[in-house]
């Protein structure tokens, strides 16, 4: 082999390793404006937020901030209004998470099973409308609806021969009617995930599973299930964090009322950082909805991936 060979090769083999260090380069450089934008407004904030915690800072106060280390957590776990919020807050995001899904799984097979239904994608269209239109106008619409002088579904209870009753105002139906609301709202987005989700599932593992006459339970665990998981398990991580803030519906319909029985931890944060002006104790209430939402993804994640492992492992 000639020297004027071996050079030759030699310079084919390094052209490769400069292009990818110059595709590495120009990859970076696309980021960069990204990462900046990112940095400002989501890891500068929180580590703001972070620290802001560890202080007693009223922004209508004359006096400085004061450092008092973990005091606003301690008191944040001593305040039983704040600990009955949180509860009520996880009552809510159980009982709301679980009709979405399930309604949401029955809706989205539903429309799967019927691919070749007349008016379906207008009957989607229609149905997926409640979750683009905003919560505060789903908030103000649904506070009309059940307003008890003029509200429409008032008006067919009592033309049923049925007392007129407030549903926003009476202590024992104003949470359950926020439930309903939410899930009115969110169900669409379950469906999506499902429909999603399902449509990831290989046609031509159903049809094989179709002829072989496997039974539909056998269908679910063995090949509609492992591929959909994912997808679904995604949408019911989003619903989770997202019905976890929940503040506008009850702000707009009950304002927390009537007492406290609708008053979830998101509207007891707005109250102490934008009406009392607490940026310190809002502050560690903040941090400790981040760290209920950086749970809420690790438990996720830890399903997901035993799962993986136990299917591995079998």
């Amino acid at each position: 082999m000639s020297a004027s060979t071996v050079e030759f090769e030699a310079k084919i083999k390094e052209k490769p390793k400069r292009v990818s260090k110059q595709n590495r380069g120009i990859s970076w450089l696309l980021l960069t404006p990204v990462l900046i934008f990112f940095a400002l407004l989501n890891i500068l904030p929180t580590l703001w937020m972070l620290g802001l915690s560890f202080y007693n800072y009223t922004l209508t106060s004359y006096k400085p901030p004061k450092f008092n280390g973990l005091t606003n957590y301690l008191d944040f776990v001593k305040n039983e209004q704040l600990s009955a919020s949180v509860s009520r807050t996880f009552l809510f995001l159980f009982l709301a998470v679980i009709f979405q899904t399930l309604l949401g799984i029955l809706i989205g097979v539903f429309f799967w099973k019927n691919d070749k239904m007349p008016g379906r994608r207008l009957a989607l269209t229609l149905f997926f409308t409640p979750m683009v239109v905003t919560p505060i106008a789903t908030a103000l619409f649904w506070k009309l609806m059940l307003d008890p002088t003029f509200g429409v579904i008032n008006y067919f209870i009592t033309s049923l021969g049925f007392g007129r009753t407030d549903f926003l105002t009476n202590s024992t139906l104003a949470f359950p009617t926020l439930v309903v609301v939410d899930t009115w709202m969110w169900t669409p987005f379950m469906a999506l995930m499902t429909l999603a989700a399902l449509g990831s599932v290989p046609k031509a593992e159903l049809e094989a599973a179709s002829v072989d006459r496997l039974p539909i339970r056998r269908q679910i665990t063995t090949i509609i299930w492992p591929h959909a998981k994912f997808i679904l398990m995604l949408g019911i991580l989003l619903r989770s964090i997202d019905a976890f803030k929940t503040m506008d519906l009850t702000y707009i319909m009950t304002n927390g009322g009537p007492g406290d029985t609708t008053e979830l931890i998101a509207l007891s944060l707005y109250r102490f950082a934008f009406k009392s002006f607490k940026l310190g104790y809002s502050s560690a209430v903040s941090v400790f909805l981040l760290f209920i939402a950086i749970a809420l993804t690790a438990i996720y994640l830890y399903v997901l991936n035993a799962r993986k492992k136990a299917e591995e492992s079998a």
